[in-house]
């Protein structure tokens, strides 16, 4: 079973290389993975998000995870969302249900 919905899965390459390049932009959230790296201080957490699904986005949603959080995402805009992104999060495991154009 898949626990995603999202309009091309062919597209998870491309998003895993976008997000490379927005990590080294985003230097809070990496500087929050290096302080409590294995600590897992969200151990525990459900976190349901709905927010743009963006780049930049997917790059927050990985970052709850590698502090321990599990997560459900959908899209709240349906102009906003980036395919590749969503592709991305789904291909990476985490349940994730956003397309452009979605309603």
């Amino acid at each position: 079973m898949t626990d995603y919905k999202v309009a091309d899965m062919s597209l998870a390459e491309w998003g895993r290389k976008e997000i490379a390049i927005a990590e080294t932009e985003m230097p809070g959230l990496m500087a929050l993975r290096e302080e409590y790296a294995g600590k897992k201080p969200l151990a525990g957490a459900r976190i349901a998000g709905c927010l743009h699904m963006t780049i930049q986005t997917a790059v927050l949603m990985e970052t709850l995870v590698e502090l321990g959080a599990e997560l459900r995402w959908s899209s709240c805009n349906i102009f906003s969302t980036q395919d590749h992104a969503a592709a991305a999060m789904a291909a990476a495991g985490i349940p994730t249900f956003a397309w452009k154009g979605e309603t």
